[in-house]
């Protein structure tokens, strides 16, 4: 692969399905690769073009036991979704110059306080679709307690393929209150360890660097990758953007430039980071802002670079002068971006019902949530919890 030093990941699948009609928000759970092969198939061929060296599966949440999780009603088998999904991007990393990442996520199991044993049994069930196809290596990605992750990386170690650890956390750690510089195995030197989701670039790559500094502190080696939300998170807590009142149908007025993703790459370049992508609300031009910004290092350019001028230069062509005017770097970088939205407060007040494993609220079910259930949670927002 060209620029193995840098690797560029992929984005959001399930947020970008679910913008485009593909995945039910709740569950977001990822049938689509079984249901409408030719949206993730699609999507995967976006985020190549756009740069990313890896396809990851599309089978985050496809564990049986979330799928079939509050009445959820389950049309397809984990096992027939994680066997498509594999499918799909190993023909799209076939067309182009990409690794196919098999990836488990956490579990509605976990959550409900179940045994070492049963947890680990829903990542094998996963694991070993993953083996049947011969991806390239692991992702055990979107975890919020690092007991659960631990579990995870043991189970996918098994096979001797290369394995990638990314807890959901921010600088004031898990769940349980461990901190990002003790959440690193002993044995990390085979492990690509770091961040996805729950918060904005700049959380993450502060999160990663409290992780590395861990590390290095125990006198051990580890490789680093980012993947956090392209959403500005600045007036979040400990559980990231689960927990701002926008999420997840109103976080449209959060999301960062093209501009803003380029600063975030040098910025987990600079810190020892050479994994670089992004989870929910990434989109292919995000993507393609991080392969761009890299491609001095990288010695190339993405394919949708051939669409997309470096810094605007494009708008050199446009009809108008004063947008001719913008065609350079240090008008978008200065650029503060307003919001269009007199009314808005720049931040939020995120919920904080601290409740995490074993509370009675997060134990989880097979039958749906009932009314009684939803008017206790109505009833519990209102008072302000």
């Amino acid at each position: 692969m060209r620029g193995r030093s840098i690797v560029i990941g992929d984005g959001g699948f399930v947020f970008a399905l679910e913008k485009r009609g593909y995945v039910k928000a709740g569950p977001w759970t990822p049938e689509a690769a079984a249901e409408y092969p030719e949206a993730v198939r699609q999507l995967h061929r976006e985020f190549l073009r756009a740069g990313s060296n890896v396809m990851q599966t599309f089978t985050f949440y496809a564990s049986d036991d979330k799928l079939e999780n509050r009445g959820h009603t389950q049309r397809f088998t984990g096992e027939q979704i994680n066997e498509a999904a594999c499918d799909l991007a190993r023909e799209v990393a076939n067309e182009g110059d990409a690794l196919v990442a098999g990836g488990v996520s956490q579990t509605p199991s976990y959550l409900s306080c179940k045994s070492e044993d049963q947890v680990k049994a829903i990542f094998k069930k996963q694991l070993d679709v993953f083996v049947k196809k011969n991806v390239d290596f692991l992702i055990a990605e979107y975890f919020e307690h690092v007991e659960e992750a631990e579990w995870a990386v043991q189970v996918l170690k098994t096979t001797g393929l290369p394995v990638a650890a990314t807890l959901c956390i921010g600088p004031e750690g898990d769940l349980n209150g461990v901190s990002p510089g003790e959440c690193v195995p002993s044995d990390s030197s085979k492990l690509i360890v770091g961040i996805n989701c729950h918060f904005d670039p700049e959380t993450c790559v502060k999160t990663v660097k409290m992780m590395k500094e861990g590390v290095e502190k125990a006198g051990l080696k580890a490789h680093y990758m980012s993947q956090p939300l392209a959403y500005h998170t600045p007036d979040c807590n400990c559980q990231g953007f689960i927990d701002l009142p926008e999420f997840p149908f109103s976080l449209e007025p959060r999301i960062l430039t093209r501009w803003d993703m380029q600063k975030y790459a040098r910025e987990a370049y600079n810190a020892g980071i050479h994994y670089i992508g992004g989870c929910c609300g990434f989109e292919p031009y995000h993507i393609r802002a991080l392969a761009e910004e890299l491609a001095p290092e990288r010695g190339f350019l993405p394919a949708g670079s051939e669409k997309h001028g470096t810094w605007g230069s494009g708008l050199e062509m446009h009809t108008k002068p004063w947008v001719r005017a913008r065609a350079r770097r240090d008008y978008w970088e200065k650029l503060k971006p307003a919001s269009g939205r007199p009314y808005c407060p720049s931040l939020s007040m995120p919920d904080g019902w601290g409740v995490t494993k074993g509370h009675a609220d997060l134990m989880q079910q097979k039958e749906a949530t009932s009314p009684e259930q939803l008017k206790a949670l109505f009833e519990k927002a209102n008072k302000g919890h």
